[in-house]
């Protein structure tokens, strides 16, 4: 993604889909989630606690915001925060109402003319 930060390392810096959008899912998903994450959105829908409010943030969501977060139930996290891809148009959205810069994609570039040429370390 940006540069050259993997996708995940970038998502570990930022969090800022986490504090923008709300966070709903199917209500069965929410069984194996700690009940105290999950309030309930329609009788069919949940969603994470903290989501559904005018300044989101998801009380899964530990740290600060485009410096270092993590998720505190990553593994049995939600099939919504499961297709967030890092980029996206939704990415990019949530990280610009944070002020923080688009990720984007960079191809590297190997140099291919370093025949007979020492290495500088």
């Amino acid at each position: 993604m940006l540069s050259q930060i993997s996708a995940q390392d970038a998502c570990l810096t930022c969090g800022a889909c986490c504090a923008f959008f709300r966070v709903s899912f199917y209500w069965a998903e929410g069984e194996v989630m700690p009940s105290d994450y999950v309030e309930p959105l329609t009788a069919v829908y949940s969603c994470m606690k903290g989501t559904n409010q005018q300044q989101p943030r998801c009380i899964a969501l530990d740290g600060i915001v485009g410096q270092q977060v993590s998720c505190s139930m990553y593994e049995s996290r939600s099939s919504s925060c499961k297709e967030v891809q890092a980029g996206d148009s939704q990415c990019a959205k949530a990280r610009h109402a944070h002020g923080l810069i688009p990720l984007i994609d960079v191809d590297i570039i190997q140099p291919s003319n370093n025949e007979n040429f020492d290495q500088v370390c």
